[in-house]
């Protein structure tokens, strides 16, 4: 796609280039460095799952996670209410309601899911788990 002798001898019709898409790593790419690059963008993603981590170990078995803890995300951290499951749907109503949004689990395994990739600031998490203690403390 990207050899310009190709490109002329089909008259710029071989494929077209996902410009947009190239663009949009660009700027992803840009925001990645002005944090510090990979390294550090990989320190904020450890602090950002072990911040949620520790209020799930720490909450005493109201929430539990449900994954071993060799094969952890620190991506997608899914948690459960183990001992009233139709307490989750409280919690996931609630947690809509103070602007913590897609908490459902998926659809085939229940629970809540946390999304907290590169775009979730650790804030976003923090107000999770602060959320998290609140309604532990409430329920």
């Amino acid at each position: 796609m990207l050899d310009w002798t190709v490109m002329d001898e089909n008259k710029s019709l071989y494929n077209t280039p996902p410009c947009f898409s190239i663009y949009m790593c660009g700027l992803v790419f840009k925001h990645l460095l002005s944090l510090g690059g990979l390294d550090k963008v990989e320190q904020i993603n450890k602090a950002k799952c072990g911040i949620l981590y520790e209020a799930i170990e720490q909450s005493k078995g109201f929430y539990d996670c449900p994954v071993d803890v060799r094969a952890r995300s620190a991506m997608n951290v899914p948690f459960t209410i183990p001992g009233n499951p139709d307490l989750e749907k409280v919690f996931v109503q609630e947690a809509e309601a103070q602007g913590l949004v897609n908490l459902k689990g998926h659809r085939s395994v229940g629970g809540m899911r946390a999304s907290i990739y590169n775009a979730m600031p650790i804030q976003g998490v923090q107000k999770l788990v602060d959320f998290m203690k609140d309604f532990q403390a409430r329920n």
